[in-house]
């Protein structure tokens, strides 16, 4: 009986997901882009920032520019504790349903979004971590 289960339960155990890994390529270019990002947070630059952001942010036509996400959105998401949280934190790789390469850096109660683009990496979204 023992073997039987053992046989069942084969299949699946070799269907589990397997974890997605950037290529060593896409790594290079993600650690590139993160070390800008952090440098602009360290000298607290919100246009720097600005400028490494998909825009309109989160789709949201209220923050559709640089001016809009230095007003509205860095001042709450880039709180000194975050910036800080980003800079010593490990950003973790992940492909989405859409096949996007993403990269995810978890301070606290928020989630800081990396997607690679067309245009290269850009910060494209803050999330609460649940």
């Amino acid at each position: 009986m023992l073997v039987t289960a053992l046989v069942n339960l084969a299949p699946a155990v070799a269907q589990a997901p397997k974890k997605a890994v950037a290529s060593p390529a896409l790594q290079k270019e993600f650690d590139g882009f993160i070390a800008k990002f952090r440098a602009a947070l360290r000298t607290n630059d919100s246009a720097a920032v600005a400028g490494m952001t998909r825009l309109p942010f989160m789709n949201d036509s209220a923050i559709r520019d640089a001016a809009q996400f230095r007003a509205k959105t860095y001042p709450t998401s880039f709180t000194a504790k975050n910036r800080a949280c980003i800079q010593r934190g490990k950003a973790v790789y992940d492909r989405n349903q859409e096949n996007n390469d993403n990269y995810f850096v978890f301070c606290g109660e928020l989630i800081f979004v990396f997607t690679k683009t067309p245009a290269g990496f850009l910060f494209t979204e803050v999330g609460a971590n649940d």
